[in-house]
Formats: structure tokens, sequence, C-alpha cells
């Protein structure tokens, strides 16, 4: 690994509250109290979390889910995967998807999956380099 990148998974939710200064890239106003009552419920469905560190600073971070769909079979869902920009494009990306495709493997998964923003292309030459394939659109509808 890169320089002194730990990687840990975060196995409940106070490991994984800890680290809402990085979950704060992405969802800036979540509060803790909001968060931890997501997580969970989420720890109820499968979720699990994964984080790259330096030093102890949580550098980085993905949910993931494994579950299986129709058209998938059996898969591992990255999900809200974040670096801190000051380490993007230094290796902790692809040490997040390494460990998750490992995880996938020992899960007997067929695919590894997740979501991109449409806005964010230098993600998406990221994810392709690292051997994902654009498949389709996710749809939402507020409700």
């Amino acid at each position: 690994m890169p320089n002194n990148f730990i990687i840990k998974e975060l196995l409940n939710v106070n490991e994984m509250t800890e680290q809402i200064s990085i979950i704060h890239e992405l969802v800036p106003n979540l509060s803790e109290l909001e968060y931890s009552k997501m997580l969970n419920e989420m720890l109820q469905n499968g979720y699990g979390q994964v984080a790259v560190f330096e030093n102890e600073k949580c550098i980085a971070i993905s949910g993931f889910w494994i579950n299986t769909k129709l058209y998938s079979n059996k898969y591992l869902e990255m999900d809200n995967v974040i670096v801190h920009p000051q380490y993007r494009s230094k290796g902790v990306g692809k040490i997040l998807c390494d460990w998750c495709e490992k995880k996938a493997i020992e899960n007997n998964c067929k695919r590894l999956m997740l979501d991109a923003y449409l806005e964010n292309e230098k993600a998406h030459a990221f994810y392709e380099r690292e051997g994902f394939r654009k498949r389709g659109y996710h749809f939402i509808k507020e409700i």
C-alpha cells in the first residue's frame, strides 16, 4: 500500500460515526444523530463500511452492500465512495476498489457494482480504468 495507508473494515455504528468528517465531503449537513440513526437501519439490512486511514485520519471511505438481483446475480455494491480531495490521484481509490473486489470474491459475488453521479467524469474515468463499464442510468423519483 502506498505511504502509510491502512485499510480497515468498520464493524459497528460507533466506528462508522467516528468517521463522519469524511462523510461530510459528500453530505455536508448530515448530523451525527441522523447519520447514526440511518446506520442502525442500514446495518440491519446488510450494510458494511471500509475506510482508509493515514496515521489515524480517515482519508477515504466506502459503504458496501452484498445482495442478489435477477439481472446481476450475487454482487457487492460500493456505496458512497468518498476520497478526501487532498488524497485523490494517490492510489487511495484503488485501495478501496481492490478491497471491495477481494470482499466480493470471498463472498462468492459475480459482480462489483456502483453508482457515480453523471457530472463526476473524473470518477467515471477512474472506474473505467479499474475495469468497470457503464451499464445504465440510475433513476430517482422524489416522493
